[in-house]
């Protein structure tokens, strides 16, 4: 909706153009500037920075909106933070923290005079300096926004079980037309106005992107009003290019949605009714590029896509954009804005909040500072009773649903459990003993038996693994607890938002004021060997070759082989920070082989032998079978089982591994196993066949650098699959017990020979294997209920 411009005094309008004025001077200096920042004088060649950038086009409105929003901080002691979707939008961010002094703070050598502005300039996206995104070095930034679709679910995760937190987040219009920002805009269902705070979307149509028009500046308003009033808000408009208008303007929309953000969670919490609003938004439509050079060689820039790129991108080599550069910068008039020292005139400082209320210094923005560890259960309170080891089955992931109910029952202002549309699927359902999914959205009566609906739920569960993802990090990054479980198949959704947090925790680590905040916690289950009836499209464990790329200081990957294991690596990693744990396990029924003080022993460790799996006890063994993960860990002790029963003076040693980063060098990750340690455990020049649970080169891209590589010899997933039984599926991928035992076979040399009839029998077993599977469409019964029998 229109609506009428507030009554702002002349002297009101006049102090807040100002401010802006500084803001868009200081964002226009940090661009093109590393000296003179003051233009005290006229402007010289070595004052313009070598490294030319654009990254000018959405700053105005980023600060045009960011000191709307001071004004009311200050009016009605709101506690606030903003967060800037478009990318490269950094200046329109930086300029205002600057202003606020938080920087200042914080980085004492930019201080707030004309040497500290200077120094300011300079390191703005130049080498050894700062990025031009909203980096972890940006005072009140938890979104950088190097990769775009992400800015509205970072906000609404930061707004859960914040009741009196406002998170202000601008949404670029290129940003907009991206699949993760599309679906985020449903997270209006999600928040509950009594328990939780809100979120207030900018929508900033500023007409293009790098050198395209975007979708949703080019529909009509009435289309445009009709979208957003369809995805459930009430849409305010600011529209125009008036420095004076535009000021009134902003200040009456943002003051309304303040107000009515205030009268829906004061109507909700007086009555108890969690109804779902119409939370308010802004549509503010300004100039790309606002106050920047109109045109530059006749051509049009401001208010077209060429102010997104370089505005003047030939100052250096051509003399009339060198003078058109300096004209913009006086057009500010800085002389206006700034003392002789180059400080802010104090009847400007005084317009920006002060101590925590400055969105640059809140708390919420530096989530560490605010959060508390867990209350956690016993985890050896659900634990399997395993008296002898792989004699009996569970479901691995159903103990851990009632870990996580009880967890979520002693933490339930800061603790929620995130997933697809999966969590009964994954056998983790218990969780709903103990807070019921999210959903302020219509219910049917139906929803009654055995929906598990409730506006106070706190199990965060939408069919988009980009909307939990951004929920659950800037839930995170604001200082609270989650879990996260998704299918193996389709974590690839995430693929690039984990890249993008991994990232940030490991610029986080190197920036001293960021205090830790609580690790993702992903549990990768419904795994490629257990797909059943799913299919090919469901085979895919290639995420953990993603996980790898990433630093060393924040990845870490277990693979858990049976509910002890699980329990102990869930309760390692909830009570971690600043990591991204990936735990891979499935949800089926599985052969059990630890119990819970070997289980506790074996994950602290990380990797080591079973000994009850091996008979290389004081001698040198043969052969090394190693395993990782569940079905490959069942198959690799089955044919250990094999060898033993047909060369009886075979020496095996089987080794189990649930870190996966214990195989890399300690040089090259904090888990990583020494050189001599490895050796002791994998021999110097014995054959060591490896059955893993992903893609084979994986394990030989962690190993490579190991003396033994030579003989190592990895089995894994090698894209092949249908429709298949776990046997078939493991026999057409060589995993299988009888693939295993046919690999020892060759790399023995005591047996390449003797072992010719094993072989044989080896071969036809798979071919058994295979036809019942065809027939019946389950595995052979004696196969598939193998126990350890020694």
């Amino acid at each position: 909706m229109t609506i009428e411009a507030t009554k702002l005094s002349q002297q009101e309008i006049s102090n807040i153009d100002a401010y802006w004025r500084a803001c868009n001077y200081l964002a226009a200096g940090m661009i093109y500037l590393r000296d003179n920042p003051l233009l005290r004088e006229p402007l010289k060649i070595e004052h313009v920075k070598n490294r030319l950038l654009g990254h000018w086009g959405a700053s105005p409105g980023l600060s045009f909106a960011y000191i709307h929003l001071n004004r009311l901080i200050n009016k009605y002691d709101l506690n606030a933070i903003f967060l800037a979707g478009p990318g490269h939008g950094a200046p329109g961010i930086l300029g205002p923290v600057y202003l606020e002094g938080t920087y200042s703070e914080i980085y004492p050598n930019k201080s707030e005079d004309e040497h500290g502005m200077r120094q300011f300039f300079k390191e703005f996206s130049f080498p050894g300096g700062i990025g031009s995104h909203c980096t972890p070095e940006t005072p009140g930034s938890i979104h950088e926004g190097g990769e775009l679709g992400y800015s509205v679910s970072h906000a609404f995760g930061s707004a859960y079980d914040n009741p009196d937190l406002i998170v202000a987040v601008m949404v670029g219009d290129g940003e907009s037309e991206t699949a993760p920002l599309a679906t985020s805009w449903h997270s209006n269902k999600f928040l509950n106005p009594i328990r939780d705070g809100a979120v207030l979307p900018i929508l900033h149509l500023n007409g293009y992107k790098i050198n395209n028009p975007t979708i949703l500046s080019r529909i009509s308003h009435e289309e445009l009003e009709n979208l957003f009033k369809g995805y459930g808000w009430t849409p305010y408009f600011v529209e125009g290019s008036d420095p004076d208008t535009m000021h009134q303007a902003m200040a009456a929309a943002m003051e309304e949605c303040v107000l009515e953000i205030r009268r829906i969670q004061q109507e909700a919490r007086s009555s108890g009714r969690p109804v779902r609003p119409r939370w308010p938004m802004i549509v503010l439509r300004s100039p790309k590029g606002w106050t920047g050079p109109k045109e530059v060689d006749g051509k049009k820039v401001e208010g077209f896509w060429r102010a997104h790129q370089v505005p003047l991108g030939n100052v250096r080599d051509t003399p009339a954009h060198f003078k058109q550069l300096e004209d913009w910068l006086r057009s500010y008039k800085p002389e206006e804005l700034f003392d002789e020292n180059g400080r802010l005139l104090p009847e400007l400082k005084a317009l920006a909040p002060k101590g925590a209320r400055r969105m640059s210094a809140n708390l919420h923005a530096n989530g560490g500072l605010l959060r508390k560890a867990l209350h956690m259960p016993d985890s050896r309170d659900y634990a399997a009773v395993v008296t002898k080891p792989g004699t009996t089955s569970a479901e691995n992931t159903r103990p851990l649903g009632k870990f996580l109910r009880d967890i979520m029952r002693l933490n339930m202002n800061n603790f929620r459990v995130f997933g697809p549309d999966e969590n009964s699927s994954n056998k983790l359902d218990d969780v709903y003993e103990a807070s019921k999914k999210t959903w302020l959205a219509d219910y049917l009566p139906e929803d009654s038996n055995g929906g598990e609906l409730s506006p106070d739920g706190r199990v965060m569960e939408m069919l988009s693994e980009h909307t939990l993802e951004g929920w659950l990090e800037g839930y995170l990054l604001t200082g609270r607890h989650g879990f996260f479980s998704t299918y193996e198949a389709f974590v690839h959704v995430i693929d690039s938002m984990f890249n993008q947090h991994a990232k940030w925790l490991a610029m986080s680590k190197e920036v001293a004021w960021r205090a830790p905040v609580s690790s993702l916690n992903l549990l990768i289950t419904s795994t490629v060997w257990r797909q059943d009836h799913n299919g090919f499209t469901h085979q895919d464990p290639g995420f953990l070759d993603v996980v790898v790329n990433k630093s060393p200081e924040v990845t870490r990957i277990y693979l858990p082989p049976d509910v002890n294991c699980l329990l102990s690596v869930t309760d390692h990693c909830l009570k971690s920070t600043n990591y991204i744990n990936v735990i891979v396990c499935d949800k089926q029924k599985h052969l059990q082989f630890l119990d819970m003080d070997a289980a506790i022993k074996h994950c602290t460790k990380g990797i080591g032998i079973w000994g009850w799996a091996s008979n290389d006890q004081g001698v040198e063994p043969d052969l090394v079978i190693a395993s990782a993960g569940d079905i490959p860990t069942k198959e690799a002790l089955a044919a250990v089982v094999l060898l033993r029963e047909n060369f009886p003076e075979l020496k095996i040693r089987f080794v189990n591994v649930v870190d996966l980063y214990k195989l890399t060098p300690d040089s090259e990750h904090p888990h990583g196993l020494s050189d001599r340690d490895f050796d002791s455990l994998f021999t110097l020049d014995k054959p060591v066949l490896f059955n893993f649970h992903g893609y084979p080169w994986l394990i030989h891209r962690l190993a490579y650098r190991r003396n033994n590589h030579k003989n190592l010899h990895v089995r894994g997933y090698k894209e092949k699959g249908s429709i298949n039984t776990p046997l078939e599926l493991a026999i057409q991928n060589e995993i299988d017990r009888f693939s295993l035992v046919i690999d020892a076979i060759n790399r023995v040399p005591a047996l390449r020979v003797a072992g010719a009839h094993v072989k044989e029998s080896m071969r036809d077993m798979q071919i058994e294997c295979r036809n019942y599977a065809y027939e019946y469409g389950t595995d052979l019964p004696e196969v598939d209920n193998w126990v350890w029998p020694y």
